[in-house]
């Protein structure tokens, strides 16, 4: 017997059982998507159908949400809505929810070759730890938050391997009373795969080989201190940065971006590609950085032709 309860009530049991089972970040992440966007839309209702959804994100859309969000929102409220029919709190519907068709390419921010020769050529000759944090970004390809909690114990200077196991970034509390705040959180990194050792360049080698001798090892590289900086402070310094050099606004994003894609142009295998960058499936990085030209595509068809 289904005894028909309202979509806040299972949304709050929800959380309270997934909060034993994610980590913290993660649980903060569905927490913000619950209280900001499901409940304010579906408090009240005892039955979601798949109209009333695809009203919901019809007008997400056109009110300018993203579809990165409006989807990452879609996964909680089935996981909600999953709940509560194992729960007999509702009754079963299926869900198949439509998008617009976007034919739109997205676009990623990406340096260019000049710009960011020029930002090397600054931070070469301006040496500060912070700017060594962009160094590493272009080097190595690192999240922000990966390079935020990297230490210097975490650079291994005899196997030339820099070691990614932690990430930090800031996270809401919303489930202590009325009182919501943010704190930083020092975690491991979100997928298996983000965990990896990335190979020193000969470059970096020449940079950190010195440094490693006098630095202390539980120091963050980019403070060179016990107290690591945020994401968000470490953001505002890039974007002064590149203001101050005159090179476009990219997010810092973009220097991960820069460095997947420098490789692709160099004609580096795309798994190992795959692999420096911590994806979780080689899919993300064809997808996001492997766009064959018009010339490759000739010469791909020719050899096919050529074998018969």
């Amino acid at each position: 017997m289904v005894n028909k309860t309202k979509f806040e009530v299972i949304a709050e049991l929800w959380k309270k059982d997934k909060k034993q089972y994610v980590k913290t970040s993660t649980y903060s992440a569905y927490s913000l998507l619950v209280d900001n966007h499901l409940i304010p839309e579906f408090k009240g209702k005892e039955d979601i159908t798949e109209s009333l959804v695809q009203e919901y994100v019809l007008k997400e859309l056109s009110n300018g949400l993203n579809e990165k969000t409006i989807k990452d929102i879609l996964i909680v409220l089935k996981m909600i809505l999953k709940f509560g029919v194992k729960y007999e709190m509702i009754e079963y519907q299926q869900i198949d929810i439509k998008f617009p068709t976007n034919h739109e390419k997205k676009v990623v921010d990406v340096l260019s070759r000049d710009n960011q020769k020029k930002l090397m050529e600054y931070l070469n000759e301006n040496f500060t730890f912070k700017n060594l944090g962009i160094v590493i970004c272009l080097s190595a390809g690192l999240r922000i938050g990966e390079l935020c909690a990297l230490k210097w114990g975490d650079i291994d200077m005899e196997e030339s391997v820099m070691r990614i196991r932690h990430t930090i970034q800031r996270i809401y509390i919303t489930d202590e009373g009325d009182k919501k705040y943010t704190k930083i959180l020092i975690d491991t990194p979100k997928t298996k795969e983000s965990i990896r050792d990335i190979p020193l360049s000969n470059s970096l080698i020449k940079i950190l080989k010195p440094l490693s001798k006098v630095v202390n090892k539980e120091y963050y590289v980019l403070t060179n201190e016990a107290v690591p900086t945020e994401p968000r402070t470490y953001r505002n310094y890039y974007k002064r940065l590149l203001k101050k050099l005159d090179i476009p606004d990219i997010k810092f994003h973009g220097l991960r971006h820069s460095f997947a894609t420098r490789c692709i142009e160099a004609n580096s295998d795309y798994k190992t590609v795959s692999v420096i960058l911590g994806h979780s499936n080689i899919s993300t990085t064809l997808n996001l950085y492997v766009h064959p030209n018009k010339e490759q595509k000739k010469k791909c068809i020719d050899k096919m032709l050529r074998s018969f």
